[in-house]
Formats: C-alpha cells, structure tokens, sequence
C-alpha cells in the first residue's frame, strides 16, 4: 500500500469535507440538528455543544403543541434554572401562552421589566447567535394570603379539601380519613368551611355530647384524634399561616389571561415571605393545579397550551406524602394534559420525583449536577439512566456543564423524544433579578385584580352559624328553666292571653330564624370534591 492510501485509510469516515471546503459536521451532531428541525412554532432554547465548542447554526428548540406534556428542569443550586424558567416564561408569552411560575427567592419579578444589555448578555447573545432586545412582559403579582408584595391568594377551608390540608398539617392516615368525615359532615350540613376557626368550631361541636349523636350513622370521631387536629390547628395558627384561608377565595382562571398585544400573562407567585414554610407553599401550589384541574373542559392536543405552569422546590411535594397523595398527583398530573395544561416540575434531581410522576414527563432540561460526595455520585448516576442513549458520555458532561448550560431532550412534533442535546441556553431577554419593591407595589396596586382580593371578608359560616345554634339552645335551657322555677298559669289561659308555649317562642326568635334560614337552605346539599378532594362553590 503506497503513502497515499496510507493515509487515505488512516482519515476518519466523518471527516469528509463539506460545502465551501469546510470539514463536514459529525454524523451525531447532523441527527442532531435534524432532530430539533421543527417546521411548526416552537421555543429557542439555545445552541448545540459539541466536543467543547458551541455551534449556533445547529438550534435547539422544543415545539410548542408539545409543552402540554409536562417537563422536568433539574440541577444543582446555581446551575441557572431560575433564568430558564424565565426564558421559556418569556417565549410563551409572546407565543400567547399564559404562564405561572412560583418565586421562591423573589427574584423573578424582573420578567415584568427590560433586561439589561451587560458585556455577559451580549456575549452569550453572540454565542448561541441571538437576536437579543431588552423587552418585559406583562405579568401579574401575587403572594399566598397577602404575605408579601402581591395580590392576595386565598382559599376557602372548603375548597382546600381535607386531603391537601392534612398534608400541610402533617396529620397521619387515621387522622386525615377524620378530617375528611368531619369535611363530609360539614358538606351535607351546608356548614362552610371558609377559614381555621370555622373548621375549629366544626371539630369542637363533632366532639359534644349532640355533634357524637349526629356522627353515629357515619362514623364516630374519637377525642383523641380531635385534639390531635386541634392541636395542629392551633400550632398552624401560631406560626401565622390564618391568612391563608379566607375569602375572597382565588379564582384560578385568572391565570389563563392574555394582555390586550395578544401576549400571555405571566402570573408570578411572590413566595419569599413564606419560603421557611416549604410544604405550606408547595401544598398550595398543588391546590391550584387541583382547582384548574377541577374547573377546566376538556380540550385534548391543542395547537398551543392554554397554561404552563412551573412547580417550582418539586421535592417538598412529595416529601413523606402518603401513597394515596402520590396516587393522586400522578392521576392529576395525567388528566391535566388533555385540558390544555402543561406541568413542569422545578427541582435538584429527577430522583426526587417519583417514578410514576417522572415517566409523564416528556420534557427535559437537565442542568449541572455535583458528584462530590458517595450521594452526590449515586444521584448523578441515576440521572444518566432517565435519559435515552446519547452520543454523549452523560456522567461527564452533567458534571461539567458552565452556568446557563444544559443538557436537553423533549419531544418532537410526533410526539418521540428528539435525541440528547447538550445546549447553551439563551439569555432571558427581561431583567435577570428583582424589579425595585416600590414598582413591584405600584404594579400590584394599578392591577385590575387588586380590588376583588385586596380586603378579606368574613362572612356568616360554619362558625357563626354553629354558635347562633349554640345560642338558641342556650335561650331554650334558660326559658324551660324559668318555667319550671315558676308557677305557669294553664296552657289554655296564656294562649288566650296571646302567648305561645316555650318551643314556639324560641322557634319565633330571631336568631333562630337566621340559623334557619343559613342551616336549613342547604342541609342535604353535599359537595362534590375532585381527586384531591378539592371543591369549588361559584
């Protein structure tokens, strides 16, 4: 063999040379590009990484009829996934699509306001080959109970349900099937839930020589496991968690709105003053996937999400929640795709979310992970298993990806996985931090919204109605015992005199009449609560 086919031989097979006498593109990095081709509308997330260098003619996109089929973004503390919610956050609402995103470190309200063209933007702009233009989106504030700037989120105790609210009161499975029968009574009682002290009251009179009586045909409720919930009310009270529950309750289609451009809302949950309560915030943040869950029709594969909605710290969720719970948020998590709604759980690992939930998850952005400790590699070795088989060797470059890199797979137009893509995202084009506290008011304040939530009610409910019953028979023992303290003159002599008997003047009064009218409107009128339990009076 001469020199030359020596050499000839030795030349790789995917190094022939391309158009304009440039090498040619590896074959793994051409499938690649051919699978992140879309030809419909779809977000831009970035460019390719390959062997070290980014290349910005091969984009990595996801298309946008797919979103509603849930995703997972992971990664270590710092790795960026805060700024790719908020580029993705900011590509849905210029395609139409409404968003929620949680904030839990009070940095994402800068979505509402230009950016800010620094030497690391434009360099990243240049990078990945991004037309990058200083824009905010419209976007609305809110805070859970009205802790903190943002317009008030409530639920009534009703609708919360009493599996939710076990979860957050930290109640064992025989204490939560208590809740629900106390719940069951109250519903066919008509007796509201509406805030902690009507449930309080509910409880107490469940406990009562008369409430035993009327539980008899369901169910007892031992006083044991009706101290333990008090006792947990009272603990949930004291570390100020009342505000929660209350009304005005949140209507959640408020998060389905569009601006007057067409642009979709991003609805921003300010949660930094309740971020040392992660499983309240993140049981709440469940209630409202239930709630729209509960409320929206069926729309099956649409061209475009009506709502994608980020579940940001995922981990807390699950965190020692019962097989029950997990059953249902796995069933919540399967059905809500076909009403129009995309999830994306918001996490370190994909390992915190369980398997059930994991494998509905189309989507993926997986940021940097840290293999420091026996766990940590444990973890990262798990992670690589999620992923289908890549031209990658994935525990090497997870472990080696910069801040603001990722690795991606989602699905395509057809609903496959497209193949693994390490990628250099974009830069958000909105303000990378916090918008000023003062603005952030003023924009809550001039909202449409701040009316109808600002100032809680406190309206006739379980509470006033059980004590105006506990009242009456207050006024029933203290006239029959006036009665019998005194000679009563003949039944006959005082009807003449225009008199009725003891019953009929406590039937008559006016605070009975009330309890009557509240009580007795609705006994009988059970509600129908959804998978979580969850229920809503319009």
């Amino acid at each position: 063999m001469s020199d030359s086919e020596t050499e000839s031989a030795a030349s790789p097979a995917s190094a022939p040379e391309g158009v304009g006498g440039t090498p040619a593109r590896p074959a793994e990095v051409q499938e690649i590009a051919a699978g992140y081709a879309f030809s419909g509308p779809a977000l831009d997330l970035g460019a390719l990484l390959w062997d070290g260098q980014c290349l910005p003619d091969v984009q990595i996109r996801i298309p946008l009829p797919v979103l509603n089929r849930h995703g997972l973004v992971a990664g270590a503390t710092g790795t960026g996934k805060t700024k790719t919610l908020q580029l993705v956050a900011e590509q849905l609402s210029a395609q139409g699509v409404p968003v929620f995103l949680a904030d839990i470190k009070g940095d994402v309200s800068g979505v509402s306001a230009p950016g800010e063209a620094g030497a690391k933007v434009q360099e990243r702009a240049r990078d990945v080959r991004q037309e990058w233009t200083a824009t905010g989106f419209p976007a609305e504030f809110y805070a859970l109970g009205g802790m903190g700037h943002g317009i008030p989120v409530r639920a009534t105790v009703t609708s919360f349900g009493p599996v939710l609210l076990s979860k957050v009161l930290q109640l064992n499975q025989t204490q939560e099937q208590s809740l629900g029968l106390i719940f069951h009574y109250a519903d066919q009682k008509g007796l509201e839930l509406v805030d902690l002290k009507d449930l309080r009251a509910v409880v107490t009179f469940l406990t009562s020589d008369e409430g035993k009586q009327e539980l008899k045909g369901i169910g007892g409720l031992s006083s044991a496991t009706a101290g333990v919930i008090l006792r947990s009310l009272t603990t949930f009270e004291a570390q100020g968690m009342s505000p929660f529950f209350g009304e005005p309750e949140f209507d959640t289609s408020e998060l389905l709105r569009t601006a007057s451009d067409g642009r979709g809302t991003v609805s921003v949950l300010e949660l930094p003053e309740v971020q040392d309560k992660p499983q309240l915030f993140s049981t709440f943040l469940m209630w409202l996937l239930a709630d729209l869950f509960h409320d929206l029709p069926e729309v099956g594969d649409v061209d475009k999400p009506k709502l994608v909605f980020f579940f940001d710290e995922a981990h807390l969720l699950f965190n020692d929640a019962s097989k029950a719970f997990l059953d249902s948020i796995t069933q919540t998590v399967r059905l809500i795709r076909s009403k129009g709604v995309g999830v994306f759980f918001v996490t370190q690992t994909p390992k915190d979310v369980p398997a059930d939930v994991l494998g509905q998850l189309g989507n993926r952005v997986q940021h940097a992970l840290r293999a420091f400790t026996p766990d940590d590699q444990k973890a990262l070795k798990a992670t690589v298993k999620t992923f289908p088989n890549s031209a990658y060797d994935l525990e090497e470059v997870l472990t080696g990806l910069g801040t603001g890199e990722a690795v991606i797979t989602v699905l395509s137009e057809k609903g496959a996985p497209t193949p693994v893509a390490a990628t250099r995202l974009r830069a958000p084009e909105s303000l990378m931090g916090p918008v000023d506290p003062a603005a952030l008011d003023q924009a809550v304040k001039a909202s449409s919204l701040y009316a109808r939530y600002a100032e809680a009610v406190d309206r006739e409910s379980a509470y006033e109605k059980l004590t105006a019953r506990e009242q009456a028979d207050q006024a029933l023992a203290a006239q029959e015992a006036a009665r019998t303290a005194e000679k009563a003159p003949p039944r006959q002599s005082r009807q003449a005199k225009g008199d009725g008997s003891v019953v009929e003047q406590v039937v008559g009064s006016g605070i009975f009449k009330s309890l009557a009218r509240s009580v007795g409107t609705q006994i009988g009128r059970e509600i129908t609560r959804s998978i979580f339990g969850t229920a809503r009076r319009r």
